[in-house]
């Protein structure tokens, strides 16, 4: 159990000052820079109201401690992990809370190579050093501060995953939701042959259009009704700190996650036979059948950002993907990134010459899901413990929760790492009404 309120499994996060503030965001770039013994960190930071500030307070702190800081300041998370190894840096810090609402701040940590760092690989000492005061004597010599724009580069290293050549004329809805992905869409609009419908495109830490989430069914709305109203061939919305892009077809249908995962395995094992692709265990059967299709190895690991990188460097895997929207690449530092798939779908959609419907649609029909569902209950794992016992005839895996199979259907139940809420995914082999009945059966013991 974390002793300050922000630190997370992941990242450190909350609001802002009484869970984040300048005296804390001092002592953390104190405490990182000394815990990796780094002589050169970067920084980077979102829209926010309070990152700015923020960001000084914990450049103050690395550069009290005599670690050079490259500030590449208004980013995207995708940017701190492609700098770290860009700028051959010892650890990266980007300044966000992604998806949380306005008042909220926080950041998200990589050691050298973007190998990232969560509670038990760093963030405890962290901690520790904050809470015991360990953090020792200010530098007598100050670390320098460098600011860099690394927008060209950083839209330079995308290159190599497309060809700007073979993708074809398409109207694209981009809907930024206000957060940092506007900047990056905009150098990207002089290499694509597309026209972009760009919605709540300028970064506002107001968040004016909602809190940048396109998980929240209302926030979809906006793509919905401009790609029915521009009669446009994809839509594409990005959460706030852009290291999540999700997507719309043609019609104006939200496309789970799931079904993105399976795509992107199928437009990298076209270019590269053989590879080893990286998913998650809540939903799986359509990832394995389209890499297998496709002359590849899929191998499970357990959700989670720290979990998929470590599986993916352990067994070399080329692309790794999780059904809430995280794609990684190797050759992004194993790191996830919310325009690489962007550009690959396009890619994929020119080459088939195919719709987005039409490309997922067989997929949707073979393996219907029901998207994950969350319930907040008061003993997640003892209704775990429940569930195991009525469905003991499956198949049981505890790789991540519990996964039960049965020949025609399966379902992964999991604990959120952060509050009381069981998250569960169902799917069944080319049923859907079988999968909205199990759906239906496991909610009503999940809620009894």
């Amino acid at each position: 159990m974390s002793k300050i309120a922000g630190f997370k499994a992941y990242d450190i996060r909350g609001k802002v000052p009484s869970e984040l503030n300048r005296e804390l965001a001092y002592k953390i770039g104190r405490a990182y820079s000394k815990s990796i013994n780094a002589k050169k960190i970067i920084v980077g930071w979102d829209i926010r109201k309070s990152s700015a500030e923020i960001s000084q307070a914990l450049i103050n702190g690395i550069i009290d401690n005599g670690t050079n800081v490259i500030d590449i300041g208004l980013c995207g998370t995708e940017m701190i992990y492609f700098s770290t190894p860009h700028f051959n840096a010892d650890g990266g810090i980007m300044i966000t809370a992604s998806h949380n609402p306005p008042e909220y701040n926080g950041m998200k940590f990589v050691k050298r190579d973007s190998v990232p760092v969560g509670y038990d690989s760093g963030l405890n000492e962290i901690e520790e050093m904050i809470v015991n005061n360990q953090l020792g004597e200010v530098s007598k010599t100050k670390g320098s501060i460098q600011k860099e724009n690394v927008m060209s580069s950083f839209i330079e290293n995308l290159s190599q995953f497309y060809d700007p050549n073979k993708i074809d004329f398409f109207k694209v809805v981009v809907n930024a939701g206000n957060g940092c992905a506007g900047l990056a869409i905009d150098a990207l609009e002089q290499k694509l042959p597309i026209k972009m419908i760009k919605l709540f495109h300028n970064p506002d830490g107001e968040f004016p259009s909602g809190v940048p989430n396109p998980m929240l069914e209302e926030n979809r709305k906006p793509t919905i009704e401009a790609i029915k109203n521009e009669n446009a061939n994809l839509g594409v919305a990005w959460d706030g700190d852009y290291d999540r892009c999700f997507f719309f077809d043609e019609n104006g249908n939200f496309i789970e996650g799931y079904y993105i995962v399976g795509l992107l395995a199928k437009s990298i094992l076209k270019k590269n036979p053989g590879e080893k692709i990286v998913h998650d265990p809540r939903l799986v059967w359509n990832t394995i059948e389209i890499v297998k299709q496709n002359g590849g190895e899929a191998e499970v690991s357990k959700s989670g950002h720290a979990f998929i990188k470590q599986k993916m460097r352990e067994v070399n895997s080329i692309y790794g993907g999780e059904m809430s929207a995280h794609h990684y690449f190797r050759d992004n530092a194993y790191s996830d990134s919310g325009m690489i798939p962007f550009l690959l779908i396009l890619q994929l959609m020119s080459e088939e010459k195919k719709t987005l419907s039409q490309l997922v649609n067989e997929m949707i029909a073979t393996y219907p899901c029901s998207g994950e569902i969350n319930s907040a209950i008061e003993d997640p794992s003892g209704k775990i413990k429940k569930i195991e016992e009525i469905y003991s005839d499956g198949k049981i895996d505890k790789l991540d929760g519990v996964s039960i199979e049965y020949p025609d259907w399966r379902f992964n139940l999991r604990m959120s790492n952060t509050e009381p809420i069981l998250r569960l995914n169902v799917e069944s082999r080319g049923d859907e009404k079988m999968m909205e009945g199990k759906t239906e059966e496991l909610l009503n013991i999940i809620r009894s």
